[in-house]
């Protein structure tokens, strides 16, 4: 019981700071899976099934709200979900430290980016709708499709970064994005790819699916409640942090 418990409080806080910042739940479930004893194809595995649940979370609370189109959301879909079914088989055949050094320095350029652009994500400017915009936004997110399947975490943080600079949105429609659809469907599409490959912890599951459930729509919540500022500090505050988590995992 004391086990379940604290599975429930890790994902509850894993997950409502990632709805609040547009990604980087794995940067406490998944550390925490591994320290309670689960292999890491398995602990990755049954993070990225639980980790569905925060999207459900979020669209419980976003369907209130007039965010997403359908165009960009299709887009999303249609170029991400093919990025994260190949990354799931890309993972299997990359060394653990190669791929965490590389999302930790990368991770880390997105919050430095962040911290100096004052006024990034604060309004939203749609662009690049047009045809060839659209198809070179769904080249990146294919690409980031690839490192959301075959990485372990943070990957959602990218997609967020990329449709605000790409696609003009602001924080608080950028994060709706990537909720829903990253949340959703991409990460539904990784756990199934990597729960194919490997074995899942069920009797774990349905604690972390709940804490997943509420913190993707107490996360939610606060972001709609208190807009782009401070979504933007969250989003800055847990890059930097991933980035330094992922770094030391590289380096041990």
């Amino acid at each position: 019981m004391l086990e379940q418990i604290s599975l429930f409080f890790i994902s509850l806080i894993a997950n409502t700071f990632s709805s609040l910042a547009g990604g980087g739940a794995g940067l406490i479930q998944l550390p925490a899976l591994l320290l309670l004893g689960l292999p890491f194809s398995i602990a990755l595995a049954t993070h990225k099934i639980a980790s569905v649940a925060l999207g459900l979370g979020a669209v419980t609370r976003y369907l209130k709200e007039d965010l997403i189109q359908r165009k960009l959301a299709l887009l999303m879909l249609v170029s991400g979900l093919p990025g994260v079914v190949l990354g799931g088989f890309i993972i299997i055949n990359i060394p653990d430290h190669i791929a965490s050094f590389a999302l930790g320095i990368l991770t880390m350029m997105l919050g430095i980016y962040s911290i100096l652009s004052p006024n990034l994500g604060t309004v939203y400017q749609a662009k690049n709708m047009q045809t060839q915009g659209l198809l070179l936004g769904g080249m990146g997110l294919f690409f980031i499709g690839i490192l959301n399947g075959s990485l372990t975490s943070g990957t959602g943080l990218f997609v967020t970064l990329f449709l605000i600079r790409w696609f003009g949105l602001d924080y608080k429609h950028a994060v709706a994005y990537t909720l829903i659809l990253v949340g959703v469907f991409w990460n539904g599409a990784g756990a199934v790819t990597v729960g194919l490959l490997s074995d899942i912890k069920w009797d774990w599951l349905f604690v972390l699916l709940l804490g997943s459930f509420i913190g993707g729509y107490i996360g939610s919540h606060l972001a709609i409640l208190k807009g782009n500022r401070l979504i933007k500090r969250s989003y800055e505050i847990i890059t930097i942090t991933i980035s330094l988590q992922l770094l030391w995992k590289a380096s041990t």
